[in-house]
């Protein structure tokens, strides 16, 4: 995941601070100038750097926070609250034209950038809040983009608009407009062509339509990989274009995840998403403060929660809290538990937003991991999945066949399937009691370990 080794290294930079009762100037500047090489080794730009330790310590060494009861806190809040002022502060939405005009935005971006998929990406976004978009084929250089965006207007059911290979960018612009205004698409959406590099040719084509379309938003599409030269990028797509925003693409990849940090202070413009995946619903909303959160390891609880609520369907979690509070689920609700956790972006997502629980680097969790546990219950008769007690030794080497498996596997699964649900009727046990507090221990007769 983007920004493990910034947070790694900010998180050491903190150690010493959070276990000092009292602290010097000495202690605060020393653990900002670490704080500033592992900016500087996060690709972030030079100059923002400069500018948010310059920040940081200005209020980091005044006598309020040095004579402060927990200073080291209190250092880490200022910290905390740059990091969100160089990113943007509020969290800037892509937005449209209201009511029934047609909103036209322009994609563009370098080759490579993931722009095309972006593309399909914000479409399926504002199809889901009731626009009707229709996708523009404009990269007539590469026949393979118009078919990507062929196909991935399928899989978000949007329409796509192609004149081929044989008309000019900006002819195909002013048709997709008329086509637009006879279906009733009330969202334009121009995925444009790209180049390997910025040059005067793409230029030019993206200003003649610019000046032929009333775009709305020009929308730039960055790869966050690219460190340092994302941010040139973006000035130099500002400076001859004018762009609105940005979308910053493969944050989930291992990059070092400078960009999303400059981006704002370099060319004041906001970042609208960021691309946290492959799949055209991983588009998520730059929020600056949660970034922030993630990046200093104190999680971002709230994208966790939007995420489960759009993902899990609440009937069904409703009855599996039930089936959970009597420990009376199965192989089924455990496979709806894996299945709920992969669409909200695996396990290690989930935990990469939970706070404290950032991975150290050498520790990856492997969502492939899973999938022999998949297997194993898919080789269960729906009765075997339904009553797990029923499954006796010559069932497990049934199972283990069926999932290509050791037995020892089938038996390791039960057992832990077992450990669940004792640890789910005591839990069950720790809820009871009416909300009454018990003398000397937990409700359920749970006691603590002292006194």
């Amino acid at each position: 995941m983007a920004f493990e080794s910034l947070s790694e290294k900010l998180q050491n930079a903190f150690k010493n601070l959070k276990s000092k009762g009292r602290l010097t100037e000495e202690d605060v500047k020393a653990a900002l100038k670490e704080v500033k090489m592992a900016l500087l080794e996060a690709d972030v730009n030079y100059k923002v750097v400069k500018d948010f330790t310059k920040a940081v310590t200005v209020r980091a060494t005044g006598e309020d926070v040095l004579n402060s009861l927990t200073p080291g806190q209190t250092v880490i809040k200022y910290v905390n609250e740059e990091m969100v002022s160089m990113m943007g502060s509020d969290t800037v939405e892509l937005d449209t034209i209201p009511g029934s005009a047609i909103t036209v935005f322009m994609m563009c971006g370098l080759q490579g950038a993931g722009k095309t998929t972006t593309t399909a990406k914000l479409a399926g976004k504002f199809k889901a809040q009731g626009k009707r978009p229709l996708l523009v084929a404009c990269d007539i250089y590469r026949p393979a983009a118009i078919d990507q965006l062929k196909r991935n207007g399928e899989k978000q059911d949007v329409p796509v608009f192609s004149m081929g290979t044989d008309h000019s960018p900006v002819d195909i612009a002013k048709a997709a407009l008329e086509h637009a205004k006879k279906n009733s698409n009330n969202l334009v959406i121009l995925d444009t062509a790209g180049r390997l590099h910025i040059d005067e040719e793409m230029m030019a084509e993206l200003q003649k339509i610019k000046e032929e379309v009333e775009v709305y938003r020009t929308i730039l599409t960055v790869d966050a990989m690219t460190g340092q030269d994302a941010v040139n990028v973006a000035s130099t797509f500002d400076e001859k274009l004018n762009i609105d925003g940005v979308i910053l693409t493969k944050l989930d990849s291992d990059t070092r995840g400078g960009a999303a940090l400059s981006i704002r202070a370099v060319t004041g413009k906001p970042i609208y998403y960021v691309g946290m995946g492959e799949k055209l619903s991983d588009l998520e909303q730059f929020y600056p403060d949660r970034m922030a959160s993630r990046i200093l390891g104190m999680g971002d609880v709230l994208s966790l929660i939007e995420k489960a609520e759009a993902e899990i369907d609440e009937q069904q979690a409703a009855e599996m809290a039930k089936k959970f509070k009597k420990a009376e689920f199965d192989f089924n609700d455990f496979l709806i538990q894996m299945q709920q956790m992969k669409k909200m972006g695996g396990l290690s997502s989930i935990l990469s937003m939970m706070p404290g629980m950032g991975l150290p680097k050498d520790l990856e969790v492997d969502d492939d991991a899973l999938k022999p546990t998949e297997a194993i219950i898919y080789s269960m008769t729906k009765k075997e999945r339904s009553n797990p007690s029923i499954i006796n030794p010559s069932r497990k080497k049934r199972i283990a066949a069926g999932a290509g498996v050791d037995i020892a596997d089938v038996n390791r699964l039960m057992k832990q399937f077992e450990q669940s649900k004792k640890m789910m009727k005591q839990m069950s046990g720790m809820m009871g009691g009416k909300g009454k507090k018990r003398r000397g221990g937990l409700p359920g007769g749970i006691r603590f370990p002292f006194k």
